[in-house]
């Protein structure tokens, strides 16, 4: 007998950033930038970041036993393990070889996956493989697992408060309260230098931030057109933001992210929807006849399509950016924080809804899919999933630190990045019961990362050969 493949998606999610984090408005008076540059140009209220104990490594560690451990998911029911990342720690190693240690201690090694990267989307990437295995002939009835994580860090500068830090874990098999609707995507892939890491001795990217703004928009009037038109091939009928209940766009800002949804509308709009109002017509009537590239760049259109959109926005986009605006950009964890950010505002009323989700990775990758939403049955219903991850006590215990304190920690991990036989400091204090964090690195280049404790026998988790 066949084994049950139906409603294929998300089981179970967790989330974890680091607890130091500095204000964007401290930041701005430290920079001498203009008031209101963060937190209003880019639309950010805070901006987390590791500090010399915590990495990609530790975040991953960290978030993945807490999953299994809360919904008490055992370690030989996992099949497979995909990561997103585009933090390199190693140019070889994977880092779902450093996830392994959990399951060796309980006897599992047949756990298929490695790392995706590419930008911000390998996260993307590692779901569709889980989901696509759990689909496919080659599933063996354990579940799937994915973690992005990313720690976003940039040189001083304009692009330094774009920065942020977290790790997301998901858990993917049949019968999710997360439906995974595999027909309906829309994928734009193409070769550009928006924002790329060519210089291997630094973790800074080469941004070309006019350039992406332009990509990633452009990216997304053609994933939107590919998933109408998947839409409408399937349902019989036209696919306009009205058939949506919530949009989750990748969050680089939130600026970026108000931009993109009223590029929707103005989509939507040149498309004829009927659910584009009498009123909102006539004020974007006089840009219907600009070219693609002059649309990108009309600043008046952008004004417009925002204001017209701005209701629609409050009600469909809003829930998803509390903490894309509390911790930053976190690349590959981006858009599943976001995602996460639904879940916790409006968990209770998500049944039989619709989330249609944007990821954008330079260089460059895009999707444009969707989730089907039940409220499934404990514990993996989205009002235990939430409750779950209990995103406003994380949010609410972090650390301030001075922007003094952040660029201090930038410099340490500057000196850090790529170099071996040091120790860090071990200091936990700030770090919850079961994080992990990094201890030291020895002459081979091996990391070696302990365990906050929960309990008095609680181990420490090495890497590497001892």
């Amino acid at each position: 007998m066949e084994m049950e493949r139906k409603d294929v998606g998300i089981l179970a999610m967790e989330i974890y950033f680091p607890p130091t984090c500095v204000q964007q408005e401290a930041m701005e008076v430290h920079d001498g930038v203009s008031r209101g540059k963060y937190t209003i140009g880019l639309g950010q209220d805070c901006m987390a970041f590791c500090t010399e104990v915590e990495d990609v490594i530790s975040m991953s560690l960290t978030v993945v036993s807490s999953l299994l451990e809360k919904y008490k998911i055992d370690p030989k029911e996992i099949g497979r393990l995909e990561v997103g990342s585009e933090t390199v720690i190693d140019k070889s190693k994977s880092i779902k070889t450093w996830l392994m240690q959990i399951f060796q201690e309980h006897g599992n090694t047949d756990i298929e996956g490695v790392d995706s990267t590419n930008a911000c989307y390998g996260g993307t990437a590692a779901l569709f493989n889980c989901v696509n295995w759990v689909e496919s002939s080659s599933w063996d009835g354990r579940y799937g697992l994915v973690v992005c994580t990313d720690s976003a860090v940039y040189a001083e500068g304009p692009a330094r408060p774009t920065g942020g830090a977290a790790a997301v874990a998901m858990l993917i098999g049949p019968n999710a309260p997360i439906i995974f609707e595999s027909k309906l995507r829309g994928t734009h892939m193409s070769h550009v230098y928006d924002f790329y890491k060519p210089n291997l001795a630094s973790e800074y990217p080469v941004v070309d931030g006019k350039l992406s703004q332009t990509c990633y928009l452009m990216a997304l009037d053609s994933c939107y057109k590919r998933f109408c038109s998947k839409y409408e091939k399937f349902e019989g009928k036209q696919f306009s933001i009205s058939n949506a209940d919530y949009f989750v766009f990748h969050s680089p800002y939130n600026k970026l992210v108000q931009k993109s949804f009223a590029r929707l509308y103005f989509n939507d709009f040149l498309r004829n929807c009927s659910s584009v109002e009498k009123d909102a017509r006539e004020i974007l009537e006089p840009y219907s006849n600009l070219t693609g590239d002059e649309s990108y760049q009309s600043r008046e259109l952008e004004k417009a399509s925002q204001q017209v959109a701005k209701k629609i926005y409050n009600e469909k986009v809003q829930p998803s950016t509390l903490i894309p605006k509390q911790v930053g950009n976190m690349y590959t964890a981006s858009l599943y924080a976001a995602f996460v950010s639904v879940l916790h505002n409006k968990n209770n009323t998500l049944g039989g809804q619709r989330i249609v989700m944007f990821s954008y990775g330079s260089g460059l990758s895009s999707t444009m899919f969707s989730f089907k939403l039940k409220e499934g049955e404990h514990p993996f219903s989205l009002s235990n999933i939430a409750s779950v991850m209990n995103v406003s006590q994380k949010l609410e215990s972090r650390h301030m630190f001075g922007p003094e304190k952040f660029v201090e920690t930038m410099k340490l991990m500057e000196h850090r990045y790529g170099a071996k036989e040091y120790e860090t400091s071990k200091d936990t204090s700030l770090l919850s019961p079961g994080t992990f964090y990094l201890t030291h690195v020895d002459s081979m280049y091996r990391r070696y990362y302990a365990q906050v404790e929960k309990t008095v026998d609680c181990k420490s988790l090495p890497s590497g050969n001892q």
